[in-house]
C-alpha cells in the first residue's frame, strides 16, 4: 500500500461518502489513477466503491480499523516484529496493529503464530513463511475473533516466550482496558502462557478507557507505541518497570 492509498483511506474514513473527483483534486492525481486505487483497495476489503466514489466499510469492521493511522500502526508492527527471532512461536491477540505485525513476521523464517483472530489468519493467508494455529471458540462476527471458555482452554496448550496484545484504552487509574469483556478474558489467558507480555498500540488509545480491565501496568513487560504518547503516561509506565518503546 503506497502513501497515496493510505491518504485515500484516511479521507474515506473521515466521511460517509466521497467521490472520485474530490479525491482526485485533493491528492493531485488523475481520476483514472484514483479509480485504480479504489479498485485495489476494495479488492483488499479496505473500502466499498459505489458509482463515482467510495465509502467506508462498517464502523466496527477490522479492515476499517486497519486503515485508521495505518502508517503509525505499520511502524509499531515493524518494531514489534524486530523482537521476534526466526523459528519462534508467538501468541498474537486480535487487533489491527497485530494484523500488521503478523504480516511483518511473514518476512522472517519459520515463524508460528498462535492466534484467536480469524481476521489475522485470513490477512496473512498468502504468506508461506508463517504457520498459523487458529484457536477455537465462539466467533464474534464484527471483530472476527474467537472468544469464550473453549478459546481459553485451547490457549493453555501453548507455552511461548512472547505474547502480543492490542488494547482499546489506558489510564493511570484503570491500567490497560478493552471494549469487550470476552476479548479481555482471552487476552489474560494468553498472557498466562507467555514469558513476556508486550502491548502494541498507537498513542490515541491513551486517551480512551474501555469497559473491561486487561492488565495493570506492573503486569506488562513492554509497551510499543508511537512518539505522541503523553510524557506523563510514559513516565508512569516506566516507573512501574514497563519498558516503553516509541517509534
Amino acid at each position: 500500500m503506497n502513501d497515496r492509498q493510505i491518504a485515500i483511506l484516511n479521507l474515506v474514513s473521515e466521511k460517509k461518502k466521497i467521490n472520485v473527483a474530490s479525491l482526485s483534486e485533493k491528492l493531485g492525481v488523475s481520476q483514472v489513477t484514483i479509480r485504480q486505487d479504489l479498485k485495489m483497495l476494495e479488492a483488499d476489503g479496505m473500502l466499498k466503491r459505489y458509482h463515482g466514489g467510495a465509502m467506508p466499510v462498517s464502523n466496527d469492521d477490522m479492515l476499517r480499523r486497519l486503515s485508521v493511522n495505518f502508517e503509525t500502526k505499520s511502524q509499531i508492527a515493524k518494531m514489534a516484529a524486530s523482537l521476534v527471532k526466526n523459528g519462534e512461536t508467538v501468541l498474537i491477540e486480535s487487533g489491527s496493529t497485530n494484523a500488521l505485525l503478523a504480516a511483518e513476521l511473514g518476512k522472517k523464517s519459520g515463524i508460528t503464530i498462535v492466534t484467536n483472530s480469524a481476521f489475522i489468519s485470513r490477512f496473512v493467508r498468502d504468506l508461506n513463511n508463517v504457520k498459523i494455529i487458529l484457536l477455537g471458540g465462539e466467533y464474534q462476527h464484527e471483530s472476527e475473533v474467537l472468544v469464550g471458555p473453549l478459546t481459553r482452554l485451547c490457549v493453555k496448550e501453548f507455552h511461548v516466550d512472547k505474547v502480543f496484545i492490542g488494547v482499546d484504552g489506558f489510564s493511570q487509574s484503570t491500567g490497560f482496558t478493552c471494549t469487550n469483556l470476552f476479548r479481555a478474558e482471552v487476552a489474560k489467558s494468553m498472557a498466562q502462557q507467555a514469558q513476556q507480555i508486550i502491548i502494541v498500540t498507537d498513542s490515541t488509545k491513551f486517551n480512551e478507557v474501555g469497559v473491561a480491565s486487561q492488565f495493570r501496568p506492573h503486569e506488562v513487560d513492554i509497551v510499543i507505541t508511537d512518539s505522541k504518547i503523553v510524557p506523563e503516561d510514559q513516565g508512569f509506565l516506566e516507573n512501574a518497570n514497563v519498558k516503553v518503546i516509541t517509534v
